[in-house]
């Protein structure tokens, strides 16, 4: 009996290998031939799944952007608004392994997505999503009287604070450990509940 497989399943496999030729060889070397040898697959066989470089390498972009967001998700029960910007930024940080291979091939696509047009949707479509959260952290954290009531400003300073620390994470992860990333997260979130304190008693006063 032929061995039945599983098409989602395989087209995960692809991704994850994509993922390993990205981070290993960079993104110019993650072609359909490439990619088939780190899956042990046939390019005809890669080819029954995804039928040119460009559908794989946006079914891969697509794939991170999901996890990220599958895992944010899962804390949007959390009920305190100081602890769930921590885990949040945590979790868009790359704080362990998984968490710096999605940022180096995020790094990877948003780069190619300036010449190719169908990462490019996934990329804004990824920065549209990051812009609303942050601002979503903000305003939880504005009414909590944790940051200051400008939630527009701060958003956007949050915003870049991240994408920041995310391309420093990735040129230099010697010096920008998962302990130093850590403890920046708690830095920006104490300096932004003095500001919040700050203006609130300002209002308070006059």
């Amino acid at each position: 009996m032929p061995k039945v497989v599983d098409p989602v399943e395989r087209r995960h496999e692809l991704v994850e290998a994509v993922l390993r030729v990205v981070r290993r060889d960079g993104l110019e070397q993650a072609s359909v031939r490439n990619v088939a040898r780190e899956a042990g697959l046939s390019m005809g066989s890669l080819r029954h799944y995804f039928v040119s470089q460009s559908e794989l390498m946006v079914f891969a972009f697509r794939t991170v952007i999901d996890r990220i967001e599958a895992r944010l998700a899962r804390l949007e029960a959390e009920p305190d608004p100081r602890r769930r910007a921590e885990r949040v930024l945590a979790e868009l940080l790359p704080l362990d392994d998984d968490r710096r291979a999605e940022n180096e091939v995020w790094l990877a696509f948003t780069s190619r997505a300036m010449v190719d047009p169908s990462l490019r949707v996934l990329r804004d479509e990824g920065y549209a999503a990051l812009e609303a959260g942050c601002r979503a952290l903000l305003t939880d954290l504005s009414a909590a009287g944790l940051a200051p009531t400008d939630v527009t400003a701060e958003a956007e300073r949050l915003h870049a604070w991240l994408d920041g620390l995310a391309v420093h994470a990735a040129m230099r992860p010697d010096i920008h450990t998962a302990e130093k990333l850590t403890a920046a997260i708690t830095y920006h979130l104490d300096a932004l509940a003095t500001e919040g304190a700050v203006a609130l008693r300002g209002q308070r006063s006059c």
